[in-house]
């Protein structure tokens, strides 16, 4: 393996995560290894009327005292997320942004939903009230580009700054985008993303795709390429990074670096094209000079859908081969958090690598035959690791996968 390839130019120096595990990258990753769970009943509405009552929440987090007050009022939840995690993920870096040229910072974020929980209650003040109910940040909170907006507003950036709407797949697909401007103009980015779509108008959207978990039972509603997976858990949440360009600056700072990424596309089944995933990998892997046989752990996609799951399970056996590389998805302790969980994989990847610690996937204990995984299930497992594969795809065919190398940063002292 090449390690010294234009794939190395960014590197992961901050991180700010905001899960159901957990606030802060240390607590996650705790509650990761330990498999606390993180999944439970909706609490945010009434979900008695719904087939869907399990989320992932994040049960302790509140604006206030995180989020500037002036903002709480006008932006949605998701972008309280984002701008808490932001601001832990700068202050990790030990970046201070007003030393730096403004327009050599950029900020690139990932959202599916937008500012849905905001957008409901003003649609029932509409409804109920009249127009003139409806408050004038109606127009931005429930915008895609919100928290991208508010984010570089906050720490004075003011390069290229952009969202990606590409659902599951869009937290790698925001660190694909801040790599290129990192080869560029940018010295900074600030990237990864976060969702929060858990009202009765964000769930119904979500219902419509048939692939959310109807059971009951927190520990068995997310079972990804098990006999008995029957779709996935809904979440909020994710990770926001600080990605800069290497260099003798971010020598001992950096949790990693990306180094290689690719992005396909599926078109309807209907069409009869073979599905672009392992293509993807292999792309990915090109882009970052590896060979399947470099890989040490892949971050699966996970969808918890018979036919999804045999897809990737098919993928990764092609270019790997079977039971031939270690597969986590821990992401069965959070759901799938949308904009936000391939961001929250990268970040459980890159604590991953600082460890020398797989991550076990919970709920799943009996793998379909026809995946032929080598899964890791029931504990961690330990092992010398120096790259990592993260995969995820995006409800209407995005599919990304990215390859990600040990950095140099120690993990703190407990």
């Amino acid at each position: 393996m090449n390690t010294s390839t234009a794939g190395a130019a960014a590197v992961i120096t901050g991180m700010g995560v905001i899960a159901p595990t957990g606030i802060g990258s240390e607590e996650h990753w705790q509650a990761v290894l330990n498999g606390k769970t993180g999944i439970g009943p909706i609490t945010r509405f009434d979900p008695s009327g719904y087939p869907v009552r399990l989320a992932g929440e994040v049960a302790d987090f509140t604006a206030k005292g995180r989020v500037p007050a002036r903002l709480v009022p006008q932006t949605d939840r998701w972008t309280h997320l984002a701008l808490a995690a932001a601001d832990a993920a700068v202050a990790d870096s030990a970046v201070d942004p007003a030393s730096l040229p403004e327009y050599e910072m950029a900020v690139v974020t990932a959202s599916s939903s937008g500012g849905t929980d905001f957008g409901q209650h003003e649609m029932e003040r509409l409804y109920q009230n009249g127009p003139s109910w409806v408050g004038a940040y109606q127009s931005i909170a429930w915008f895609y580009a919100a928290t991208t907006g508010q984010v570089s507003i906050r720490h004075g950036m003011r390069g290229p700054c952009g969202v990606v709407c590409t659902e599951q797949a869009g937290g790698l697909d925001a660190i694909g985008q801040a790599r290129r401007l990192l080869r560029d103009q940018s010295r900074l980015v600030v990237t990864g993303g976060t969702d929060s779509s858990l009202c009765p108008y964000g769930l119904v959207a979500q219902m419509a795709n048939g692939h959310l978990s109807t059971a009951e039972e927190a520990g068995r509603a997310y079972l990804p390429f098990d006999v008995e997976a029957g779709g996935y858990v809904p979440g909020e949440g994710g990770a926001i990074l600080v990605a800069e360009r290497s260099g003798p600056a971010t020598e001992g700072r950096g949790y990693g670096r990306v180094l290689g990424y690719a992005a396909g596309f599926d078109q309807s089944a209907r069409t009869g094209r073979r599905p672009v995933l392992a293509g993807t990998i292999r792309r990915a892997l090109d882009d970052a000079r590896c060979a399947p046989d470099d890989i040490d752990v892949v971050f699966a996609d996970a969808a918890a859908d018979p036919d999804l799951d045999l897809v990737e399970a098919e993928a990764l056996a092609e270019v790997f081969g079977t039971h031939a590389v270690p597969v986590t998805a821990p992401k069965t302790l959070t759901g799938r958090l949308y904009g936000g969980g391939a961001a929250l994989d990268v970040a459980t990847a890159l604590l991953a690598l600082r460890d020398g610690v797989i991550p076990h996937t919970v709920g799943t204990t009996r793998v379909r035959a026809d995946c032929p995984l080598d899964l890791v299930l029931d504990v961690p497992r330990e092992r010398a690791l120096r790259t990592a594969l993260v995969v995820a795809r995006g409800y209407g065919g995005f599919t990304s996968a990215m390859v990600l190398g040990r950095g140099d940063r120690p993990a703190p002292a407990l």
